[in-house]
């Protein structure tokens, strides 16, 4: 766009998102008759014309820049009907559909009729003998003036296409511009109301263009007044405006996050939807933190759409935490990248799990000559190490298969009784560890263990009770086992998550029922 084509525009003050280049000042257009006038005479010029009626000015700010705008855009769903007065200019920056649509290659294209690259042309967008934007003559390549003011002959008008199916996401369609509307009086005439007709030849190549966004061809699902609502969110972004989502209602309020996203998705904006949406939702704060609990995979796709490092980040921890749970949700449904990017943590997880398993059945306690303890010098110290070996083994690995056997009607299988025997999640596993305490194998357990090993030490001619100061001494050093565990483990009790796990985490006390020690370095996140 030439320097005398930019000056035209007259934009709002409040968008200061979208720099220009230093050489495209945009300045306000005057008429000549008030710019030769003095201060003094406008200051106390009268806003009545001299018939005594009110003049009239038409409007000119979002959505309706009558005088300055450019592109018409009309949102025709349910009954209801939504036009705005945009310019291309700030289209262009904000959206990769609008800046190729309204391109001087594509333009040039429809009106010279090529359809071979870049689609079928288009009536309406200009005329023989017209110049392009350059204000070169197409037919002898002489440099003529311009016909007319640069915005009689730079427009374009956008349609919501239903086309046939009802079921898909219906698509902005380039149509031809209505001529009235630039007119000399500057005065905004709409254009006739669009109809869910057959998409005509000249509407091919946007409905092919946006098919080859990453979200084309979504099914329409949503309400058509929530279509509405989400062309005029995706708008209002563009010119910095905060878009209409819930404040209070955290659910309803995904759900519209997740629409515009898509929605931006495939007009390739969402480097400038994202921000607004990660904005908004993180003012939620341990709400939102909660909800990403319950929907990792879902809260993984928006904050990939959204390029949010926190809800990517924090959605990511309870997905690798639980996988392979959420890989049918998130399977042909998440760019490869990140499907790949899940699984490499998930594996990096099970290797330290491995590592850390390994490490507490190596655990082992010394006599104080620092040899390790065996029956022979150390029996009571040693049946406290077997007692601690045997419950890690009964919490890391399945339970050995039983042999098949004809159940009694009147009474569970062994396998089912087995089955139904409920187990401790890593998560719980390593916390219990971690806290070191009567948490598990607590004295009472202690006390019936040392008993019963008596009882067997008596059948081979040793004493049949066991003495007051042989539990405590158990009791002892068990406490000191735990300590060591409690180290070995503390690694995996590392929490990247925002989500506080003694307070907000659903379910037990003891937290979430698996790890959330996996970390997101910088060179992780797969937009980067």
């Amino acid at each position: 766009m030439t320097q005398k084509s930019l000056s035209t525009y007259d934009l709002p003050s409040h968008m200061v998102s979208y720099p220009q280049p230093a050489d495209h000042a945009l300045t306000t257009r005057r008429p000549a008759s008030v710019t030769s006038r003095s201060t003094t005479t406008r200051r106390h010029r009268s806003s009545r014309s001299q018939t005594g009626g009110a003049s009239f000015r038409p409007q000119n700010e979002f959505p309706n820049f009558a005088q300055t705008g450019d592109v018409e855009i009309v949102i025709n769903a349910d009954g209801q009907e939504k036009r705005y007065m945009l310019h291309r200019l700030i289209l262009a920056q904000c959206s990769g559909f609008f800046e190729a649509s309204t391109s001087e290659d594509w333009s040039r294209a429809q009106a010279q009729g090529v359809t071979s690259t870049v689609g079928p042309p288009r009536s309406g967008l200009a005329k023989i003998g017209e110049d392009d934007e350059y204000g070169r003559e197409r037919e002898t390549g002489r440099p003529t003036l311009p016909a007319a003011p640069a915005r009689d002959r730079h427009r374009w008008r956008y349609e919501l296409d239903w086309g046939n199916k009802d079921d898909e996401l219906p698509l902005l369609v380039q149509k031809p511009a209505t001529s009235s509307l630039f007119g000399g009086d500057q005065t905004y005439r709409p254009p006739a109301a669009p109809s869910k007709s057959t998409t005509t030849a000249s509407n091919g190549f946007f409905r092919s263009f946006t098919a080859m966004q990453s979200a084309a061809h979504i099914p329409h699902q949503a309400p058509d007044n929530d279509l509405i609502r989400d062309y005029d969110n995706l708008f209002r972004v563009f010119y910095n405006y905060p878009p209409n989502l819930d404040p209070l209602n955290i659910a309803e309020s995904y759900i519209q996050c997740k629409s515009l996203l898509n929605l931006a998705d495939i007009y390739d904006a969402l480097e400038v939807v994202g921000p607004r949406i990660d904005h908004h939702l993180l003012q939620f704060q341990s709400r939102l933190w909660k909800q990403i609990a319950k929907y990792p995979p879902s809260y993984l796709k928006l904050g990939y759409l959204a390029r949010s490092r926190v809800i990517f980040s924090e959605a990511l921890v309870h997905v690798v935490g639980q996988w392979p749970a959420g890989s049918n949700q998130l399977r042909n449904h998440v760019p490869e990248a990140v499907f790949d990017l899940i699984e490499d943590k998930a594996e990096e997880l099970a290797e330290r799990q491995l590592k850390t398993e390994g490490k507490l059945f190596r655990l082992t306690l010394t006599t104080p000559r620092g040899e390790r303890v065996t029956p022979t010098n150390s029996y009571l110290d040693w049946l406290a190490l077997s007692l601690f070996r045997q419950w890690v083994i009964e919490n890391t690995s399945p339970p050995p298969p039983l042999p098949p056997k004809t159940p009694n009607a009147n009474q569970p299988s062994p396998r089912t009784q087995q089955q139904n025997k409920p187990s401790v999640s890593p998560g719980h596993l390593y916390r219990l560890l971690y806290s070191a305490g009567p948490a598990y194998l607590p004295h009472d357990e202690l006390k019936r263990f040392l008993k019963s090993s008596k009882a067997f030490g008596a059948e081979s001619g040793g004493s049949p009770e066991y003495r007051r100061d042989e539990l405590k001494k158990f009791e002892r050093r068990m406490d000191e086992v735990k300590l060591m565990a409690k180290e070995i483990v503390r690694p995996l009790m590392k929490s990247y998550l925002e989500l506080d796990l003694g307070r907000d985490s659903p379910g037990t006390g003891m937290g979430l029922g698996y790890l959330t020690c996996t970390r997101l370095e910088d060179a992780d996140f797969p937009w980067d």
